[in-house]
Formats: structure tokens, sequence, C-alpha cells
């Protein structure tokens, strides 16, 4: 685990390197966090605790999603082009002959990206968006901490996700088509666009049900405090069971593209 550690603090000081894209993405996250906000104050006035929000909550969960953005690389900018890249040329053969788990090597190197995301692009945006707008923070540290939990597991489940694109690689040797469709599903799929509370019937169901909602609609309403008691436990296991599932199929996966490797090298 000591290693993995050490690949996490490495993605960490990775982007801690690029100040001037840091910042720029600070500026603009905060000016999208401003035209969405007041978009959804006009949306709010015409229609107050639409999706079950009332106004400050709609605004909080704006600024929310704009903390989350790139932290769940929720419009890509991971590691998927660089695993995809490696796959392409063929020197993926190198990263599986050597004595470490390939995810696990990937997982914790973009745990390490989503922690300085979090941070460089998370809190400052959503300083701004407080000082602007009556946004509806907890109080309860214990709200802080389930939400950093569900930030956690979305941040996981966002990575099972593009890492079953990336190793999409091995078949299509262009993973750009499917990188693009995952790329909308997890714009719209994960509220980013509107609350999922905002889906009409089936479309809704399916929405929240999907794993695209644990990227930003369930740490949203865990940090809203919609989710207390076994309804936090729920959320939790929702969003744990859809990054254990994703994680097996990305090991299963792994496995027959590692065959794969094998008896082209042979």
């Amino acid at each position: 685990m000591r290693l993995y550690a050490v690949v996490a603090a490495g993605g960490f000081r990775r982007y801690a390197t690029y100040r001037i894209a840091t910042a720029a993405g600070v500026f603009t996250n905060t000016v999208f966090g401003f035209i969405l906000a007041y978009t959804y104050m006009a949306l709010w006035d015409e229609r107050p605790q639409l999706g079950g929000y009332d106004l400050s909550q709609a605004l909080t969960y704006v600024w929310l999603g704009q903390a989350l953005l790139a932290t769940c690389a929720m419009m890509g900018g991971g590691f998927e082009d660089e695993l995809m890249e490696r796959i392409r040329t063929g020197d993926v053969a190198i990263d599986l002959y050597r004595p470490v788990d390939l995810q696990m090597w990937w997982l914790a190197g973009d745990l390490g990206r989503a922690a300085f995301q979090l941070m460089a692009r998370g809190i400052a945006p959503m300083v701004l968006g407080a000082l602007a707008f009556p946004l509806a923070l907890p109080t309860s540290p214990g709200i802080w901490l389930a939400y950093l939990v569900s930030v956690t597991l979305g941040v996981v489940v966002s990575f099972a996700v593009r890492y079953l694109v990336a190793l999409s690689a091995f078949w299509l040797m262009d993973g750009a088509g499917a990188s693009q469709i995952a790329f909308l599903a997890g714009l719209f799929f994960s509220g980013m666009l509107l609350p999922l509370t905002l889906f009409p019937g089936l479309l809704g169901e399916v929405a929240r049900a999907l794993p695209w909602s644990a990227l930003l609609q369930v740490p949203a309403d865990v940090f809203l405090g919609k989710h207390t008691g076994w309804g936090l436990v729920e959320a939790f296991a929702f969003q744990g069971g859809w990054a254990l599932a994703l994680l097996l199929a990305g090991r299963l996966v792994q496995s027959v593209a590692t065959r794969r490797v094998v008896v082209q090298g042979g």
C-alpha cells in the first residue's frame, strides 16, 4: 500500500505543477458558476421548491457542481487519455509485466489528481459563491465528513467508468468515440446540467439509478442534508456498490486484454 500512496502523492504533485492551467480552471468554474446561479435564480423565482430544493439549496447545488466538475473528471481530463495512448502504442505491455496492479496504479494516481482538484478548483469557486449568494452551508462537522466520504466514493466511480472507457482502446484502437460518449453521459446523468430530481417519470428514475449520479447528485444531496441516518447509509451503499461493480468489470476486461497481449506477444 505504501507504493500506491507514493503514486497518489505523485499524482497530486503532477497536477500541482500546472499553476496557470489551475488558475484558468478556477476562473472558468467561477464564471460558469455565476451564469448558472443567475439562471437558477430566475428558474426558482418562477418555481419555488423545484425538485425539492429551496433557492439557497439550489444555488448551493450549482457551486457544488463547479467544485466537483474537475474533481470527478466529469468532462474527462484524467488518466484515460494517457492510458489509451499507451495501449495504442503498445507500451501498455510493459505496464502489464510490472510487479504492480495496473488498475490500482492508475486509481492511486487518479485519487491524487482528484485531491488536488478538490482543493485547488473546488474550494476557491465555492468560497466566491458563498460570498456572492446565500448558500445553504452545513453547520454540522458530521455532514462535512459525510460529504468528503461521498465525494471520495464518487471519484472512485468516476475512475472505474473512465478505466473501462480507456480499456476499450484494446479493441477500438482509438478510444476517442467512447470517451466522447462517456463525457456526454457524465455531464447529463451526473446532474451537472440540472439536478436529477427535476427529471420526470421513468427518465428520472433511470438517471438516478445510473452510476453517474454518484458523481454529483448523491454528494450534493449529502451536503444539503437530504440523506441522514439510514438514508445516508443507503447513499453510501449505492455509490460503493457501483464502485465495486465497475472496478470488478474493469478487472475482468483487463484480464481479457492481458491474455490478448500475451497471445499476440507470443
